[in-house]
């Protein structure tokens, strides 16, 4: 009697297989057209708006969507069946498969390239479920590390920037769209002074390096330098700002954002006229800043120039050209007579002055998109932050290209550093602010909750590494700005 052949063993297993998913598949045809019949037959018992042409279309085009599915739930069965009659084949040695017999080696390479794959799988469900067990614990540290003080509410449109004063008495400084700069007592949150002398909206202020003296950049087409004598009123208690909402993040709608109308700005005292006023740029002055030592003040225009004065005598020394596209930002070194400027055309660019004979620039490139600011670092480090949703970290030494890389969601917005622990405070588009170190590695995140934190696009930081209470301070187009206590020790200890 013949012996039949494994090959045709297998034939005639898969033969008798597809036969029985056949009948299989008819009797649960024939099933569902009865169960059909029944649902339709109890439907017309009961009381129902839809015409009964609808209905039955209805109960038919649910009984093919049934039937796919329960015929798609069969074949999974049967391939799995395959599957582990495969497997089984597989672990035994020598057996033949398609009349070749499979050698150790080969048996070796398949089984490993599963379990790769099977590992691949396992890494992958492992480190998506770890990452968000770790986000939820990032959140809880950064709630109790960094913690809101104090909201200043005060203007009645977007504020753009924010400073902290450098000479006694310290007060927070902030410049909007609707035309004023307000002064603020840290401790309190009231309003201390009020400058009203631009006609534009005020898109920067800084504080000279030893006098109470304010600089200010305007769509005016001008920047002001202006004097203020303020009293600070006596801090008194508060109720606790620290205790975070256990609620996520929900989105605002405008009519969230803080009313202006009652504010205590308007009984504050006023300053109307500066002391002197830069006039030279074509455009709008997008920003403005001290050159060390406070005796000459350097702007940035929208007519693609800085222009860098005499403060005295409100002459302009130089006019710096060269950028292709408006100007978004300037800044000055803190100790020495450096400028870098940031612009729209992707790149920014450092001027330096140390040499009164040499006036040299050096341009950036790496960014894709607009460059929104550039700021020092107290050695030989430039920050700089892009609407591409990167900020990169550069050697003045070697200009090539970036010693860090930090990528985040969102467009960011100005920058600033905390000099003395090197730390990167981070503005965003979408009302996030985030903090990094100088080697791209995220520290932590503001705390942003359905009662605390920016309801829109975060515009500005600033650092204030001397104040006992707020130590950064932001500001947003939600009309307030924020100051936050940041536990720095533990901060880096996290890190």
């Amino acid at each position: 009697m013949p012996i039949e052949s494994g090959s045709c063993a297998s034939a005639r297993q898969a033969k008798q297989k597809r036969k029985s998913h056949s009948l299989s598949i008819r009797r649960t045809n024939s099933s569902e057209q009865e169960r059909a019949g029944l649902q339709r037959d109890m439907l017309e018992g009961q009381d129902s708006k839809l015409p009964s042409s609808v209905r039955n279309t209805l109960l038919e085009l649910f009984g093919q969507i049934e039937r796919e599915f329960e015929n798609l739930y069969i074949e999974n069965l049967e391939l799995r069946r395959e599957i582990d009659t495969l497997n089984e084949r597989l672990a035994a040695e020598g057996q033949t498969i398609d009349g070749a017999e499979l050698s150790k080696g080969q048996l070796k390479t398949k089984a490993s390239h599963s379990t790769s794959q099977l590992s691949q799988k396992l890494k992958t469900t492992y480190k998506a479920s770890t990452s968000k067990i770790v986000s939820s614990f990032k959140t809880t540290t950064s709630r109790a590390i960094c913690q809101l003080v104090k909201e200043y509410v005060g203007h009645r449109d977007g504020i753009w920037d924010v400073s902290v004063a450098k000479t006694q008495p310290v007060v927070l400084g902030t410049a909007s769209a609707d035309h004023t700069a307000l002064l603020w007592s840290i401790e309190t949150g009231k309003c201390v002074s009020k400058y009203v002398g631009h006609v534009g909206s005020v898109n920067s202020i800084k504080f000279h390096p030893t006098e109470q003296v304010a600089l200010t950049a305007s769509g005016d087409q001008t920047a002001h330098i202006w004097r203020y004598i303020v009293q600070l009123p006596t801090p008194q208690p508060t109720a606790d700002c620290n205790q975070m909402s256990g609620e996520d993040e929900v989105e605002f709608s405008d009519k969230d954002e803080p009313d202006g109308d009652g504010d205590g700005s308007s009984d504050c005292p006023t300053v109307r006229a500066p002391l002197t006023s830069l006039k030279s740029h074509q455009g709008v002055v997008i920003a403005a800043d001290w050159l060390v030592g406070g005796k000459q003040a350097v702007t940035a225009s929208w007519d693609r120039t800085a222009n860098l004065y005499d403060v005295e005598t409100s002459e302009l020394v130089h006019s710096l050209t060269g950028h292709d596209q408006e100007l978004t930002h300037c800044c000055t070194h803190p100790t020495q007579r450096l400028v870098v400027t940031s612009s729209r055309d992707t790149t920014f660019r450092l001027w330096d002055f140390r040499d009164p004979s040499i006036h040299s620039v050096n341009v950036f490139q790496g960014h894709t998109d607009t460059v929104t600011s550039a700021v020092f670092t107290v050695g030989d480090n430039v920050v700089s932050g892009s609407d591409d949703r990167t900020v990169k970290v550069w050697d003045l030494k070697n200009m090539r290209s970036p010693i860090a890389t930090i990528r985040t969601d969102s467009a960011v917005n100005r920058i600033n550093v905390c000099v003395g622990q090197r730390i990167i405070a981070l503005p965003h588009d979408n009302r996030q602010v985030r903090l990094f170190d100088m080697s791209g590695v995220r520290l932590a995140r503001l705390p942003r909750s359905n009662r605390q934190g920016h309801r829109r696009m975060v515009c500005c930081s600033a650092w204030s590494e001397d104040h006992p209470i707020c130590n950064l301070f932001t500001c947003g187009f939600d009309r307030q700005a924020i100051g936050w206590n940041i536990n720095i020790p533990a901060l880096l200890q996290e890190k």
